[in-house]
């Protein structure tokens, strides 16, 4: 059988204040295209299905051509839900979907029965386990400690492999949460942990032939038979490094036999330029970028009037700009903390303050013209007080 693991479709979702609904649209029909010309024979679909519990009109419909396409490319779906989807939502109308090949597993009541789908060698079971939120899913299961992901992930998977054990065959789990071994990318995944309290070790998914886990946006290998295929888009800038696609899984009559990268296109590649605002807007070495989502991160000492508008001319999808002006060592080679507590009237600390974030450069006259005014006025305010 041959299996593709994506997850993280996050429909809805924007980039930069973005709509992300037509380039997304057009990466999932790659996917279909691929289920179709590599022979797939089921696409598992790892949760955040949707960006949000309440999704827009327009992204059942881009769901819905999805779907549709990768069942006219001659797959079935089991699809699970993740911490941004709405569970009732997502499930509505299961049983119906069930009937076209589109399996849906929200209900945590039924993670332990699978879908079981048939080839040449016997039946496979998918195991779909929707995102866990140990306060809410607690009551199904009292006599458990649930506190924790790595509690409650631990007793789905313990009510999986008692149900494999049963069943016997080839096995597939599909989860969505934060797998030991793994970093998050900045900014991108919403949280489901506290500290360390949520990681949930490898060792938990012990037992199916493949474990197709979604919630972090960067492909990655916990092991031969757990892995993170990651989302199918660039959100995040933090993300413009990570190749997209999805991983192709084959077993045969004893279980894992192989698995493969499938890389996806990038509709509009990711970039971050650093240098100051003048040669970002007139170097040639930044030319191949400007059909590019560019992140413009001038190194100017002082802040620019209206940099987004300026870059924008040359970069038109410049989505985000920050004001990074390069920290140099003084010649003294003291630190900030140590200018710092050096500094004995607000006047000294607002100069050291002030020096360090320009590299070197203190207020100028002007600047501590206004200053001696507002602290003025500020002594005089506290002597009527």
């Amino acid at each position: 059988m041959r299996i593709l693991h994506t997850s993280d479709w996050h429909i809805g979702r924007s980039f930069h204040g973005h709509a992300t609904l037509d380039a997304l649209h057009g990466v999932l029909e790659t996917l279909a295209g691929q289920v179709r010309d590599r022979g797939v024979d089921v696409v598992v679909l790892a949760g955040d299905v949707f960006d949000s519990a309440t999704p827009a009109a327009a992204c059942y419909t881009l769901l819905t051509d999805a779907l549709a396409a990768i069942r006219d490319a001659g797959a079935e779906v089991v699809v699970t839900s993740g911490n941004h989807d709405s569970a009732a939502r997502l499930g509505f109308q299961a049983p119906f979907l069930a009937r076209a090949g589109v399996h849906v597993r929200t209900d945590p009541r039924t993670l332990a029965d699978p879908v079981t789908i048939d080839d040449e060698h016997g039946p496979v079971h998918f195991y779909g386990i929707p995102y866990l939120e140990p306060s809410i899913v607690r009551p199904l299961w009292p006599d458990e400690t649930l506190r924790t992901q790595a509690q409650t992930m631990s007793h789905a998977m313990s009510l999986v492999r008692a149900d494999l054990a049963v069943r016997g065959g080839r096995s597939v789990a599909l989860a969505h949460c934060f797998a030991a071994g793994i970093e998050p990318t900045p900014g991108v995944e919403r949280e489901i942990r506290q500290g360390t309290l949520d990681v949930v070790p490898l060792s938990v998914f012990d037992g199916p032939d493949y474990v197709a886990l979604g919630h972090i946006h960067g492909r990655s290998e916990l092991s031969a038979r757990v892995r993170y295929a990651g989302a199918p888009l660039h959100y995040s800038f933090g993300e413009q490094h990570k190749p997209r696609g999805s991983w192709l899984v084959d077993l045969d009559a004893r279980g894992l036999a192989g698995v493969e990268w499938l890389g996806l296109p990038v509709p509009r590649p990711l970039v971050t330029l650093t240098a100051p605002i003048d040669e970002l807007l007139g170097d040639e070495r930044f030319a191949v970028h400007e059909d590019s989502w560019v992140c413009a991160q001038y190194t100017d000492t002082a802040p620019q009037v209206d940099p987004m508008r300026r870059l924008r001319a040359r970069f038109p999808h410049c989505a985000t700009v920050v004001h990074a002006p390069a920290i140099v060592a003084e010649d003294s080679g003291s630190t900030y903390r140590e200018r710092l507590r050096d500094a004995v009237s607000d006047t000294e600390r607002i100069d050291a303050f002030l020096d360090h974030v320009r590299a070197g450069e203190g207020p100028s006259e002007r600047e501590r013209e206004l200053l001696a005014d507002v602290l003025d006025d500020r002594v005089r305010a506290e002597a009527l007080a």
